[in-house]
């Protein structure tokens, strides 16, 4: 059998050095946590999650809830956006503890926000500040995604002149009550939209397009076939007919659409 004198051949140190990295890789923890902030005198809960091997600054993504508020879904959506290597921060836009049970009480909190426009985007505003809080969050790269109820209020962020570098909309709420605040626009503009979606009609889809234009914005529209609203929800049933439901096409098609989109916004920038 042949021996080894002296140090350790470098094909040996390599090998080790190489397997260790894995383990270390493999340890490797989402954290979550939930994170009290304010608006004024309004008390917020958000849901902060990253993985605890980040080191350095890392681009940081807000994601504003559906309009049943924080609940199983953003949590999961904030999750995944994690695992891509950003810090994900789920806001509250409502209050904490202010949860809806149903649709009534979801359209009733949706229908406060939707017609203050001005504390909509305060609250989202809220939530950009106490991500930028973050020291492993770096400030200058920060985007903002929304679903339904909040895609619109990534929308307005964006609208209010926000320092952030994207917004994305899923099946969210194009409106707005002031078409020229589009020209404070600093942010590019992802919408993923479903083309049967009912509640932004074609109408609302061709006034977004036309502020976009007026205005410059560097923004671009996906429009899903076969789509209705809330597509990249699970747990909205399968029947188009409803008007709300899941399309797993659509919802893979507008995730990877949303990659390649942060990818560019934050210049390729993940760092571990």
């Amino acid at each position: 059998m042949r021996k080894y004198h002296g140090r350790m051949p470098l094909k040996i140190i390599f090998s080790v050095i190489i397997i260790f990295s894995s383990l270390k890789e493999a340890q490797a923890v989402m954290r979550t946590q939930p994170v009290e902030y304010r608006d004024g005198d309004t008390v917020l809960e958000g849901y902060l999650v990253y993985d605890d091997l980040i080191k350095a600054k890392v681009p940081g993504v807000l994601i504003v809830h559906e309009w049943s508020g924080i609940g199983d879904y953003v949590k999961r959506r904030a999750e995944q956006i994690a695992s891509l290597g950003y810090v994900a921060f789920a806001v509250d836009i409502y209050g904490k503890g202010i949860r809806p049970k149903n649709t009534k009480e979801a359209a009733v909190q949706a229908g406060i926000y939707r017609a203050d426009r001005r504390l909509m985007r305060r609250r989202a505003r809220a939530g950009l500040e106490e991500l930028k809080r973050r020291k492993i969050v770096d400030p200058a790269r920060i985007a903002a995604v929304g679903y339904c109820f909040g895609g619109g209020v990534a929308l307005e962020l964006a609208r209010s002149g926000a320092g952030i570098s994207g917004a994305v909309s899923f099946h969210g709420n194009l409106d707005t009550p002031r078409l020229q605040d589009a020209k404070n626009i600093k942010a590019k503009i992802l919408v993923c939209h479903g083309a049967d979606d009912p509640h932004v009609p074609w109408e609302q889809v061709k006034t977004f397009v036309n502020e976009m234009r007026i205005a410059g914005c560097d923004w671009q529209m996906n429009i899903y076939g076969n789509a209705v609203h809330s597509f990249t929800n699970p747990d909205s049933g399968d029947d188009p007919k409803t008007g709300a439901a899941y399309n797993k096409e659509a919802d893979a098609r507008s995730w990877e659409a949303m990659e390649s989109f942060l990818n560019e916004v934050f210049a390729k920038g993940r760092l571990r």
